[in-house]
């Protein structure tokens, strides 16, 4: 299966924003939702028209996320890494804001 457009693989990451740790299960689903809707992302943008070298920066981001995180996603992990998830997601929402063209 394809990954989504770029547009809607964003604007799924953009309702994370509307969530957060605010239990210790809803922050585990929380925070595996971000780790997803960034990899969703991450793909769409590996295969966009656009190319690569257009989400040069975030691909970039996103692949230090991957590899910091790497095969243990789970919830003590991602709890240990939330900065760096949180902060891997707002630097892309701040790229996409700047590139309107890419979700519109």
């Amino acid at each position: 299966m394809a990954p989504p457009e770029v547009r809607d693989a964003f604007a799924v990451l953009q309702a994370t924003y509307n969530d957060g740790c605010t239990t210790e299960g809803n922050c585990e689903y929380f925070l595996n939702r971000v780790l997803s809707n960034l990899t969703d992302l991450h793909d769409s943008m590996k295969v966009s028209p656009k190319g690569q070298g257009h989400f040069a920066a975030p691909l970039t981001w996103t692949d230090k996320l991957r590899e910091t995180v790497g095969a243990d996603p789970s919830f003590p992990d991602l709890k240990r890494h939330q900065k760096l998830l949180l902060d891997t997601r707002d630097k892309v929402n701040t790229w996409m804001q700047s590139h309107p063209e890419d979700y519109r």
